[in-house]
């Protein structure tokens, strides 16, 4: 029997002892963020699916596996044999497992969670959806602590100041602004859960995640002290001498709920219910009145500084260097070595590895190649570890922290000669690219108002990507970072507007199962055009450096205005990459951007 199988008749046996009629578990942590620790990785743990975004419900007849589009061809695969069976939308984006639970559950019967692991949007979402049914809830139901005899301890490395030179802003100053803030919404309290909200406040960065450098932690910014939540024995004495300056006060990290609950009745609090969760909101004082709304430090952080700005600029140039090395590497070693889509992702680390102030991978690289890259999000292992030979197409999706910016970057480039629907692909997600980087727009617009600029091109020839077409970026922080992204959908918080400063990707992409995926990956900083009497414009500033694969482009595809983008483009990567290259690696880079 498969180990999930034998995992999944336990929790079964205790659906049936409790009286219990499903069960749902969550792919998040206490946070709800993106990447969790493996400590909180249940459904890995439980299911073998290794994708960030996923939800399970447990009945006693039925498993179900709930995901997006990037995940589905992997989902597919990694559950087999499980007991598990992935959930797909009969129509694209109409359905969910709060859909299948109220068309499924019987009226009256008992529902149960872990509300330290579902945010209060999620819960009311979910109760909204089932209250036709009168449902009961048991949601501090956790069905998995005792049966997951080996669980991975919780992250316990040492937080790290992260230098004024990078973030260009004090703590102290970003403290006065966030309360400021708090004045003008009239607010006694902010609780923050997110932790890149802190890091960014306080100004410090750890390593209790693989990917992203945040230091486990909670927060309550009070109008004269911050309380945070965290494990103190991991905080350096000169740290805590700061926060003692500051008023900043450690307490234990299990003891944010005790703390929430002894607020005073009369005072008022800020949160936000999508990162929050139903635990740690139910701790809250009765009657203190509660304001709900996205984070100010998320609004504030989400704005580079010039300082950032700067910082961003040279990271761009010590990854473009990366790229450019690691792209010459592998036609190189085409045919002399046998390579493997390990061996290069490898490789693109070693080479990262030797920048100044590189801190780790921004999210897992994915190197795929053929009919692994029609996985959004693939994830080479050794099981599934592919030779890369001169047959074919290669998509490497990569990213890195560094002490002084995040990058992500996708690249598909030619190994071998080109189909017409190859070329007609790659040229329809690089029209989207370029009209997107070319877009000029009043202040105001949101980020889905411009995402049918990305598509158009696709759409006409009868082509769709399912993800986003865009996210923030952090700074030194989540490679995806909100509050604003550029989708085909509307998000939770309707109302951010993009704004000057915001780091932006631009990744259109089409995916043909069994064959390959194509997508080609820039990041955009947004700056102020000129302002008419319509109000004041914005433009976006193509900040990555990295040159784009000419052989897979038809340019009878291509109007004029894009063929200028496209040299104009590649004559800044030469320009500034160059200087940083081996002769033989500066000529190939010359060759590759030359005008089209």
């Amino acid at each position: 029997m498969n180990p999930s199988e034998k995992k999944l008749d336990k929790i079964r046996e205790s659906l049936k002892q409790k009286n219990i009629s499903a069960y749902i578990i969550s792919g998040s942590d206490p946070h709800l963020g993106e990447y969790v620790p493996d400590h909180w990785r249940i459904i890995k743990w439980l299911t073998g699916f290794t994708g960030s975004s996923a939800m399970v419900v447990i009945t006693d007849s039925s498993a179900g596996l709930w995901t997006d589009a990037r995940y589905y061809i992997q989902a597919e695969e990694q559950l087999k044999g499980s007991g598990f069976e992935l959930i797909k939308p009969k129509t694209f984006g109409r359905s969910d497992y709060t859909d299948w639970l109220s068309e499924n559950l019987e009226y009256g019967c008992r529902l149960a969670f872990d509300d330290r692991l579902f945010s209060v949007s999620q819960i009311r979402k979910l109760k909204k959806r089932l209250a036709a049914k009168n449902i009961s809830f048991n949601t501090c139901c956790d069905l998995i602590t005792g049966l997951w005899t080996d669980r991975p301890s919780m992250p316990a490395t040492i937080a790290f100041d992260h230098l004024l030179k990078f973030c260009g802003k004090e703590r102290a100053i970003k403290i006065a602004e966030v309360r400021e803030s708090m004045k003008e919404l009239h607010v006694n309290y902010q609780l923050l859960t997110s932790i890149d909200d802190i890091m960014w406040l306080l100004n410090i960065r750890g390593s209790d995640n693989k990917y992203s450098p945040l230091f486990t932690s909670f927060a309550i910014i009070g109008e004269e002290q911050i309380f945070l939540f965290a494990d103190k024995t991991k905080i350096p004495q000169q740290l805590i001498s700061e926060f003692d300056r500051l008023n900043i006060v450690i307490l234990p990290y299990e003891e944010t709920g005790k703390k929430l609950s002894t607020l005073p009745e009369s005072a008022s609090i800020l949160l936000n219910p999508a990162v929050t969760s139903g635990g740690l909101f139910n701790a809250i004082t009765p009657g203190m009145r509660i304001v709900q709304e996205i984070s100010i430090p998320a609004r504030l952080k989400a704005i580079r500084n010039m300082t950032e700005i700067a910082n961003i600029n040279r990271v761009m140039i010590k990854d473009g260097v990366v790229l450019t090395k690691f792209f010459y590497w592998v036609e190189d070693n085409m045919g002399k070595k046998i390579l493997s889509e390990l061996l290069v992702s490898d490789k693109l680390l070693e080479l990262r590895t030797g920048q100044e102030n590189f801190f780790g991978p921004s999210f897992e690289t994915i190197v795929a190649f053929n009919k692994n890259g029609a996985q959004p999000h693939y994830s080479v292992t050794p099981d599934t570890d592919t030779r890369i030979d001169e047959k074919g197409i290669l998509l490497v999706d990569s990213g890195g922290q560094y002490l002084d910016g995040t990058t992500d970057i996708t690249r598909t480039i030619l190994l071998g000669p080109p189909t017409f629907r190859q070329k007609m692909d790659f040229t329809l997600v690089l029209k989207g690219l370029i009209s997107l980087a070319k877009a000029k727009f009043p202040m105001g617009t949101k980020g889905y108002q411009l995402d049918i600029l990305a598509r158009e091109a696709l759409w006409e020839h009868g082509l769709n990507y399912g993800h986003g077409t865009g996210h923030g970026v952090g700074f030194f922080l989540n490679v995806h970072e909100g509050p604003l992204n550029i989708g085909f959908s509307v998000p939770e918080d309707s109302t951010a507007i993009i704004e000057p400063g915001m780091l932006f990707s631009n990744e259109p992409a089409i995916y043909r199962e069994g064959e390959y995926g194509i997508r080609t990956e820039n990041l955009m900083i947004c700056y102020e055009d000129e302002e008419t009497e319509f109000g004041q414009f914005l433009k976006f500033d193509t900040v990555t450096l990295c040159y784009i694969d000419k052989k897979l482009i038809d340019k009878s595809l291509l109007d004029q205005k894009e063929i200028l983008w496209v040299n104009s483009y590649h004559s800044e990567v030469c320009e500034k990459l160059s200087p940083f290259l081996t002769a033989s690696e500066k000529q190939w880079l010359k060759d590759k951007t030359e005008p089209l």
